[in-house]
């Protein structure tokens, strides 16, 4: 759930930095997003070598996290 939580908020931030007018925001915003892609591929490929079970959990987990963080952005 953990994965999930942090995955999600990083997603808002990095909408919120690609959108902003700051200078180098959306560089940083894209680069967040890479970031977090290789991030969550690392843990779900991690969780299938290991079996159904800690793939299906992880997957679950991601759910729970993003109910979270936008029951938190409503």
């Amino acid at each position: 759930m953990l994965i999930g939580l942090i995955y999600f908020r990083m997603v808002r931030q990095s909408a919120d930095l690609m959108l902003s007018g700051r200078r180098g925001g959306p560089l940083f915003g894209v680069a967040l997003v890479l970031l977090r892609m290789a991030g969550l591929g690392g843990v779900l490929i991690v969780a299938a070598i290991q079996g159904a079970g800690p793939l299906l959990a992880a997957a679950l987990g991601l759910l729970i996290g993003r109910l979270a963080v936008m029951r938190r952005a409503v």
